[in-house]
């Protein structure tokens, strides 16, 4: 037989050649060095985001959760649909409060480094966003805020400034005792729950706070507040999903300033999609918003607080900002990013934003922006005065020992009671032995 009649069998046919896998690392476009590409934050143009009826359709928000809420142009006009005649009394006590807020923090951090507080944390570069929304929150309104919405308590009237100092310098005078870290304030009054340095824990609670405002059949809403580092935790989901479940009255604000510490926002997830589309993802209306837009900041916030307080259900915003300061007194910010970020970042100045745009509309002058300053800084100072004749952590000027056992029980237990006693006899020894060295006893 010839072997030309039997073919040759073709090759045993297999899968291809696995691929070898890989595991993507978000990485920032700045390292220190070398200047942040900010294209990344797919900007949109003043006054192009649509704005939707308050009873719309959270899946009709989809395309504002990828947009950005913007009223503001580089020139200054208010722009677009979300443009409303604001009171121009208004837009200047924004102001006002905006650069008080921005003084108070210089003068704080001051104090931390001479040693009068321990600790200090800053929000500038974000002052628009918790000032704008205070003046759109109503009385008995509760604020489950983070350490970095100090605007909430700056922008009203009836919260003192030595107070708060005097929380800073955990003095004879702190409302709280030396029991929290300097920023974490509690003012139940103001609206403004006690500050958690557990991050995200809040976020869950405001939407119970919320649930249980609605089970009361009462007519106060939350206003909950987290970080863009933070949305990585459980607790972030956990809120969205029974904010969602229950359509609880609570706005879900989501500050992203960019960075989570030294940790850029892309490691919680902010690289190929927004924090806001979470939101829409979970049954949520949401927006995304220009957070250095004091004109945005303001109608979002009645859009968002509008919605909840009509039985609509929650809404999410996402505010887009910059950390323009370290993180903290204990953060040196030039070890993972380049130094100028702050100056470069494209949505600018809040405060010479909204300034520019009273200008430009006749309502405020060079003259009145320097007289303003001048009388908050006094204003800020004389408060510093105050805060500081009683006591500074650098004079020891504290709460007195006893404070840490108050307070915990209605009624001291024996336990404590006896803790209490072991301390003090422990202090009466070490006082009587330093007066016995001191008299070369």
């Amino acid at each position: 037989m010839d072997p030309s009649d039997h073919p040759t069998p073709a090759a045993a046919s297999g899968p291809p050649p696995a691929e070898v896998l890989r595991l993507h690392v978000p990485e920032p476009t700045g390292r220190p060095g070398h200047a942040t590409d900010f294209s990344y934050l797919h900007l949109a143009k003043a006054g192009a985001a649509r704005r939707p009826p308050v009873d719309t359709a959270p899946v009709d928000t989809f395309d504002l959760a990828y947009s950005l809420v913007r009223v503001l142009d580089d020139d200054g006009n208010a722009v677009g649909p979300w443009a409303a005649a604001e009171d121009p009394a208004l837009l200047k006590r924004g102001l006002r409060a905006m650069m008080k807020t921005r003084i108070f923090d210089t003068r704080m951090q001051m104090a931390q480094r001479q040693k009068k507080v321990s600790f200090y944390m800053q929000c500038l570069g974000e002052e628009a966003i918790a000032n704008a929304h205070a003046l759109v929150l109503q009385p008995g309104d509760m604020c489950f805020p983070t350490y970095r919405q100090q605007g909430l308590l700056l922008a009203r009237d009836d919260v003192p400034m030595a107070s708060l100092m005097c929380q800073l310098m955990s003095n004879e005078l702190d409302p709280l005792k030396g029991r929290q870290l300097p920023v974490m304030y509690s003012i139940k009054r103001a609206g403004f729950f006690s500050i958690s340095g557990n991050l995200a824990t809040q976020f869950i609670q405001a939407v119970g706070w919320a649930m249980a405002s609605a089970i009361k059949g009462d007519t106060k809403v939350a206003s909950a507040w987290i970080g863009d580092g933070a949305t990585a935790e459980s607790d972030f989901h956990t809120a969205l999903t029974f904010a969602h479940v229950y359509r609880a009255p609570v706005v879900l604000n989501v500050v992203n300033n960019q960075w989570a510490i030294s940790t850029f926002q892309a490691i919680a997830g902010g690289e190929s999609t927004t924090f806001a589309a979470r939101g829409v993802g979970c049954g949520i209306a949401s927006l995304r918003v220009d957070g250095n837009d004091f004109l945005a900041c303001l109608a979002a916030s009645r859009w968002a607080l509008e919605r909840t307080r009509r039985n609509l259900g929650p809404a999410l915003i996402e505010w887009v900002t910059y950390r323009g300061g370290a993180h903290s007194t204990a953060d040196d910010p030039t070890r993972y990013r380049p130094g100028d970020d702050w100056q470069r970042f494209p949505l600018g100045d809040p405060i010479t934003r909204l300034k520019l745009h009273l200008i430009a509309n006749g309502q405020w002058t060079d003259a009145d922006h320097d007289a303003a300053q001048r009388e908050l800084e006094a204003e800020v100072l004389a408060a510093q005065k105050e805060a500081e004749s009683h006591g500074t952590l650098l004079d020891g000027h504290i709460p007195p020992l006893e404070t840490m056992f108050e307070d915990v029980y209605q009624t001291m237990p024996p336990h404590l009671r006896a803790q209490l006693a072991e301390v003090q006899a422990e202090v009466q020894a070490k006082t009587h032995a330093k007066e016995g060295a001191r008299h070369g006893r």
